[in-house]
């Protein structure tokens, strides 16, 4: 096709020299030699002016090739890169999945080998009192004897192996004098008669000292109004089973509360603790995930948060169940950081947005091991979009130092202490679901007016209840 097309320009190229020959020759009065002279130079300016533009062209072809081969090539390194990343993600799930069905299977190995105990057991007692028989009239003279081994106790699940053990009598603090059974009771009274009170501490942002989130944390009192502090009962709590009964109201009121502070301030956040055991409670955690569904619209303002040894400690159930809270849009915050040995990447992927580290490990106080330097924490679990919250402030050297470490956002008692919610303000602003099976706090506090600023006026309450209602019948 090529050669035909360069055919037939030559023979058009001739055809126009020929033709301004004889215009020359017979219009214009040159000579025949002139005349021929003046088609040889049409002639060469033509062929010269075909040779030059098939060059421009070859040449703006090839152009258009390259630029083509060279998006193409970024493309496939664009694909090999993400294609590397997800084998390196596969291969980094691939490497847990070993150690968490270990751990899934202890229990299991644990029961086997007490049962396979047990069974030995039962085969040397059958022995000898075949061999008893055996003997006749002897062995009614003669005492049977035993192998003589440790008692056989059944194993208990994980939860409860982990629960720390307590005393029978307590030594010190509000419980003290009183056995085990006795702290349970009136723990379990407190949660039944809805004493469990409600207080924020702000978390605010460096050097500015404006509150960016609220820290929701849980107190009981007794029926003679003494206050129980976390310390005092949360491992009587934990090994009564009451915790996720506690996470559960916790989480109602932190969502009421959240919604009268989103009347003043949306960007404002709260922050909620939540127990291992409230993950694997099969009749109080169907409850919360329906819960949290139904207000899924605070998902980007509740932030749901665990301790540094809870993230270490869980297994397959509670890594599905944050999964499903996840799905919800939810995201989660790792609590009372013990070292700094932190992978962000694999954070990022399980969900924490947020790490709250003390600020003894940033500012290099004894025993805080790390694999990363302070300095640079910050920035490095910026980039997989994690923020660094330093806790434990109480002194105003430390905010300096704080922000030489790039640190954005401090809790502690040098900007305020916990502080009680009034009861107004927990009551009116949504509705629980029925289905969860737990009343809506309606028992009034004796917290004093000045104590919490979150006050509004009666008539706002009430009417920001009825938005509540028409929010949860849309």
């Amino acid at each position: 096709m090529a050669r035909l097309t360069a055919i037939f320009i030559a023979i058009c190229v001739i055809v126009i020299a020929a033709s301004v020959g004889a215009v020359a020759y017979l219009f214009f009065g040159l000579s025949g030699a002139e005349s021929a002279i003046v088609a040889l130079a049409v002639t060469t300016a033509l062929a010269l002016y075909n040779t030059v533009a098939a060059r421009l062209h070859d040449r703006g072809v090839v152009g258009d090739q390259i630029a083509d081969l060279s998006r193409g090539t970024a493309d496939l390194a664009r694909q090999v890169g993400e294609l590397g990343r997800k084998v390196a993600a596969f291969e980094s799930q691939a490497a847990k999945v070993p150690a968490r069905a270990g751990k899934t299977a202890d229990p299991l190995a644990r029961e086997i080998e007490e049962l396979g105990n047990l069974v030995t057991q039962l085969a040397e007692a059958v022995a000898a009192h075949d061999a008893v028989l055996k003997d006749g009239g002897r062995s009614a003279e003669m005492p049977i004897e035993t192998t003589a081994t440790e008692p056989i106790a059944v194993s208990a699940p994980e939860s409860e192996i982990a629960a720390p053990a307590l005393p029978e009598t307590p030594a010190a603090g509000p419980f003290k004098g009183l056995d085990r059974d006795a702290i349970v009771a009136i723990l379990r009274a407190a949660i039944d008669a809805n004493r469990v009170d409600l207080y924020l501490q702000p978390i605010v942002t460096l050097p500015q000292r404006k509150v960016r989130f609220y820290e929701a944390l849980t107190r009981l009192r007794t029926e003679d109004g003494t206050l129980l502090l976390p310390e005092d009962y949360l491992a009587h709590a934990e090994v009564a089973g009451l915790l996720p009964k506690i996470d559960n109201l916790l989480l109602f009121r932190s969502v009421q509360v959240l919604r009268r502070l989103h009347v003043k301030n949306r960007d404002v956040g709260l922050f909620c603790n939540i127990a291992i055991q409230t993950l694997n409670d099969t009749e109080i955690f169907p409850q919360v995930l329906q819960f949290l569904e139904a207000n899924r619209v605070l998902a980007t303002s509740l932030v749901l948060e665990f301790t540094h040894d809870v993230w270490r400690s869980m297994g397959l159930i509670e890594a599905e169940g944050l999964e499903s809270i996840a799905g919800y849009g939810f995201r989660f915050a790792m609590d009372r950081v013990i070292d700094l040995r932190l992978e962000p990447r694999d954070l990022s992927e399980r969900g924490i947005r947020y790490i709250k580290v003390p600020q003894a490990l940033l500012t290099g106080q004894p025993g805080a091991g790390s694999d990363i330097h302070a300095a640079d924490l910050s920035d490095l679990l910026g980039r997989f979009g994690i923020s660094l919250i330093a806790g434990q402030v109480e002194k105003e050297a430390t905010v300096v130092d704080l922000l030489d470490y790039d640190v954005r956002f401090a809790q502690g008692l040098l900007f305020s202490p916990p502080r009680p919610v009034r009861a107004d303000a927990l009551q009116g602003v949504g509705e629980r679901p029925s289905s969860t099976g737990a009343a809506p706090p309606a028992a009034a506090r004796d917290t004093s007016a000045g104590d919490e600023p979150l006050t509004p006026s009666a008539e706002r309450a009430s009417a920001l209840a009825k938005i509540a209602r028409q929010a949860g019948r849309v």
